[in-house]
């Protein structure tokens, strides 16, 4: 296994082990109530969680990472039960322990950082406030609770923190409230901190500051961290101890270097073999066949010229506005039949690019050409067209599919919009296009909330593809799937790239997977485009210093720049 070797793991110093550790799971079971009886999610998972260790937790999707955690925090599901074993957590037992146990222990004892903000924050209160709600509960008072909460916001990266804390959820990005989480996960200074996917929705230059500060946290105050992730590569830079999980079982788990480096079960191996940060490798095969290679013609099929996008906000209800460029004069061409990437830091422009391609903005000056023709001169008639034409397929299955429709009728819906087809031949259409993604027929009679994460993404590119278009526009699009799904979203968009010589247009922060997918690459960094080359160009000769910044700060990668 020398070829899957993650790049110069560098794991924290080893120090003796605890003969009392934080954490101690013994014998873990957990299962759900279902129609179908009870399913068994975590059978019998034992580990040992000690002061100033990280513990990565690993596995696809399903695996029962996240149950075995929300069963240490004693948060698990109406319908599921823990059937036997023990949690012991600074000597007292949460299997045990009754309510108002717990309520001390969560938040106190035990931070939580969940996976996704848009369910775990609040809509209608401002993100300050759910700060100093959970310092509140533990007996912060009002004034102390305001201080700290602004100094967390700092901490974790927000910036403007006093400005910050009197907005509200929607008023972030992804990573900003990815963030916040974070800030309220650590409010009361936990003895070990719970991070489910705490960095997968950020840049990689803020996941390097959070995590810096994660571990300063386990260093200065002795706190634990139990962190799941996907990203192996991170795991390896991270983590103490790597612990990976199969079909609810814990198939291995040992230092992180030696588990890592030497992977002994099967199944292990698999997750490394499609672990997208190893496709930094030279040699190692593009998920997305080169555009020079696919028969792409070269033409470009969008370009923008000189565009800026303004936008006005306000510093308060009652301040003066002020003009924002979210894009500040960019250039650039998509090739047909190629995949050009976007990439940047949170508030770099790239998603504000990606709406202005897909006309949901128009351009404060400059202009955006699709096939030709200026999308701001559009007449209505012909705007839905072009519509039909450039689809988008965003980060959030579950946010951006509705929640109420089947997935049969969300895949409809475009056809039944832009009135394509009789019932019948739209039935017939949606049979086909769940094919086309390697779904299952009678999925089209199932909900989002009854799929899996990669399951509702590949529902998300079904929809997408329903028009039958020219471009997809990709925006984070894998960002928050497990390596293994991940890998299987990658292939494929390459097997639909190949049949139906699609363009894509992939935004992303993972630096490892646009080295993989795409063809060309464009750099952003507030709100200009400031470097731009093929993938190995980036990658091997960085001209620009914050290209080379991005660069470094890719977990576990080990890159001349």
């Amino acid at each position: 296994m020398s070829d899957n070797v993650l790049l110069a793991p560098t794991v924290p110093d080893a120090a003796s082990a605890d003969p009392a550790p934080l954490l101690s799971v013994r014998d873990l079971t957990v299962s759900f109530s279902t129609a179908r009886g009870r399913h068994t999610a975590v059978s019998n998972a034992s580990l040992d969680l000690s002061a100033h260790r990280t513990l990565a937790v690993v596995g696809e999707s399903g695996s029962g990472k996240s149950t075995l955690a929300a069963a240490i925090n004693r948060l698990l599901a109406p319908n599921a039960r823990i059937d036997s074993g023990s949690i012991l957590f600074d000597g007292r037992d949460l299997v045990t322990a009754n309510a108002r146990e717990l309520t001390r222990v969560r938040g106190a004892g035990i931070g939580l950082v969940p996976q996704d903000p848009m369910s775990n924050l609040d809509p209608v209160h401002r993100v300050g406030a759910q700060i100093v709600e959970a310092l509140e509960a533990h007996g912060t008072s009002s004034r102390e609770s305001r201080k700290r909460a602004i100094e967390l916001l700092d901490l974790v990266g927000i910036p403007e923190p006093k400005r910050r804390f009197r907005q509200f959820p929607h008023e972030f990005s992804g990573g900003m409230r990815q963030r916040v989480l974070i800030a309220i996960g650590l409010a009361c200074r936990p003895k070990l901190l719970i991070a489910d996917e705490p960095t997968s929705a950020l840049d990689v230059t803020v996941q390097r500051k959070v995590l810096d500060r994660l571990d300063e946290l386990t260093a200065e105050m002795g706190t634990a961290l139990f962190m799941i992730t996907h990203d192996l590569a991170l795991a390896a830079e991270r983590a103490s101890e790597v612990l990976v999980m199969f079909r609810g079982t814990i198939v291995e788990h040992g230092p992180a270097a030696q588990l890592l480096g030497d992977p002994q079960h099967e199944y292990t191996r698999k997750l490394l073999d499609a672990a997208p940060a190893l496709a930094v490798r030279r040699g190692v095969p593009r998920a997305v066949t080169p555009y020079a290679e696919s028969g792409a013609t070269g033409d470009p099929i969008v370009t923008l010229t000189d565009v800026v996008k303004e936008h006005s906000v306000r510093d308060s209800a009652f301040g003066r506005p002020r003009t924002f460029a979210a894009v500040a004069g960019s250039t650039l061409d998509i090739p047909r039949g190629s995949t050009v990437a976007i990439v940047g830091e949170s508030g770099s422009g790239k998603s504000s690019t990606a709406r202005l391609v897909l006309g949901l903005d128009a351009p404060t000056r400059g202009s955006v050409v699709f096939d030709g023709r200026d999308v701001a001169s559009l007449s209505k008639v012909e705007l839905t067209a072009f519509r039909r034409r450039v689809q988008p397929v965003f980060q959030n299955p579950f946010a951006s599919l509705d929640s109420l429709f089947t997935v049969g009728a969300t895949i409809a819906e475009p056809l039944v919009v832009h009135g394509i087809g009789t019932a019948a031949e739209r039935a017939e259409r949606v049979l086909a296009l769940l094919e086309e993604v390697a779904l299952p027929a009678d999925t089209a009679d199932r909900y989002p909330h009854q799929l899996s994460g990669g399951q509702r993404q590949r529902v998300a590119i079904a929809r997408a593809l329903a028009l039958q278009p020219d471009v997809l526009v990709l925006d984070e699009a894998v960002s928050a799937l497990d390596v293994v799904v991940q890998a299987q979203i990658l292939d494929l968009l390459a097997r639909l790239q190949r049949e139906h010589r699609l363009t894509y247009l992939f935004i992303s922060h993972d630096l490892a997977v646009v080295r993989q997918i795409s063809d060309y690459v464009h750099v952003m960094s507030r709100g200009r485009i400031v470097e731009s080359g093929t993938p190995d160009e980036l990658f091997e000769s960085p001209r620009e210093e914050y290209t080379r910044e991005l660069l470094g700060a890719i977990p576990g990668a080990r890159l001349a720049v």
